[in-house]
């Protein structure tokens, strides 16, 4: 199958020697080609460059597909690399609570927010979870999205748990998204447990992760690691366990609290530690030189009244940024990835530049997709957007409130059109 978009008006995050993430004031500068075109066959992107440069002998192609893109732009599908979006029900109920003033800890204490979605889990059929959230799949993918990271943590018990993995493993066979799989047994502590939080911890050590890697369920293992959840300590016991059976950590850290989870994650080659709205020096002196993606969560802080991390001081000290919705029913029910890229540039003060690289190059390293996707390079998965007619791509941050898709193109197939 061969598909050529011509006439582009700008070709973005396009080329061959980008890296696999962008850093600091790297992030400012956007590679682009104007007037141009991109020629993708057999699911990949195989070639691009200006209009003068394209070979003319594509239009003779058997079977040949052609877009007349003129007045668009063309970039890489949005990677989303941290989403709870196999859940049971939505929780709205919590929503109001938040408005009359209860904060999320007030709601979690009593046995609201996570814990109130393991209780609907636990009742919750397999069925029912794949179904609801392939239509939650079908709905981001319409705004552009081409890759997500899809986390368990509502189950709280081990047959719970290894459900939602499950759905999860269905939703990768059956859908176009890129989807990458993440436990998160580690997401808060049972009821049954708040008197001896180790024990559970001891759980998931010995009987959960060893289930989960037997099975394959996973790429990656998480922890939420903060006040009144899992403790710096729990979290490095976890994440050691995890390791010994081949999963590669990833952490929700630092959201409501210093609570060293920055620094477990980079002690363990985190690929990324996610939140980060209490981000100071120390912590960013811990990642810088490491390996490991600082992600924000902006749709998390927006929707609960909290803290913005501080993205600026991140950038400005020289560390990449990723950009993710935290989809979930308590904290971030959206999974809007163009309203995150806005939210980049409104709340974190993000360059157009800036953001459009962390929702794309540096969400997909958070994922270790960046071989693979987030860039216009020859040989990377062809999962690129093509936008409705717009003057620039500074457009597509501050147009917050539309959807500036028009063609959604995932290996090579085009998969949705919003016109």
């Amino acid at each position: 199958m061969a598909l050529l978009i011509k006439n582009i008006r700008e070709l973005l995050l396009a080329g061959e020697d980008m890296g696999g993430k962008a850093c600091g004031r790297a992030m400012a500068q956007l590679p682009a080609v104007r007037d141009g075109f991109l020629f993708i066959r057999d699911g990949s992107i195989d070639d691009y460059g200006t209009m003068q440069e394209m070979d003319p002998g594509y239009a003779r192609i058997p079977g040949l597909e052609t877009i007349d893109a003129a007045d668009k732009m063309v970039l890489p599908a949005w990677c989303d690399s941290h989403t709870h979006l196999v859940f049971p029900e939505s929780r709205e109920a919590e929503y109001i609570d938040k408005i009359r003033g209860l904060s999320y800890e007030d709601i979690a204490k009593r046995g609201g927010g996570i814990l109130n979605s393991s209780r609907k889990m636990h009742q919750a059929g397999e069925e029912e979870l794949f179904r609801d959230a392939m239509e939650r799949l079908h709905e981001i993918m319409s705004y552009g999205t081409g890759a997500v990271e899809i986390k368990s943590g509502y189950g709280l018990n081990t047959e719970d748990e290894m459900k939602m993995l499950r759905v999860i493993r269905r939703l990768k066979e059956n859908s176009p998204l890129s989807i990458r799989s993440t436990f998160l047994g580690a997401h808060a502590i049972p009821m049954e447990y708040k008197k001896d939080p180790r024990a559970y911890v001891d759980l998931i050590i010995a009987e959960m992760i060893p289930r989960v890697a037997a099975e394959g369920l996973a790429d990656f293992i998480d922890v939420f690691c903060d006040r009144g959840f899992f403790s710096a300590e729990d979290t490095d016991r976890i994440l050691n366990a995890g390791l010994k059976h081949g999963l590669r950590p990833k952490i929700h850290a630092n959201e409501l609290d210093y609570s060293g989870g920055i620094q477990v994650g980079v002690k363990y080659d985190a690929l990324s530690v996610d939140h980060l709205e209490y981000t100071g020096r120390e912590e960013i002196d811990a990642l810088l030189g490491s390996q490991t993606m600082p992600t924000l969560l902006p749709g998390a802080s927006f929707f609960l009244g909290m803290p913005y991390a501080p993205a600026r001081k991140m950038i400005d000290a020289g560390l990449p940024v990723a950009l993710a919705s935290d989809f979930n029913p308590g904290s971030s029910p959206s999974g809007n990835m163009q309203l995150i890229l806005s939210m980049g540039s409104i709340l974190y003060r993000m360059l157009p530049e800036e953001a459009l690289y962390a929702v794309t190059l540096n969400g997909a390293y958070a994922m270790d997709l960046h071989e693979r996707l987030g860039t216009i390079s020859r040989g990377k998965k062809a999962n690129v957007l093509i936008t409705k007619r717009i003057p620039t791509y500074s457009y597509l941050p501050y147009a917050y409130g539309s959807n500036k898709i028009e063609t959604v193109i995932l290996n090579g197939r085009i998969e949705t059109t919003n016109k």
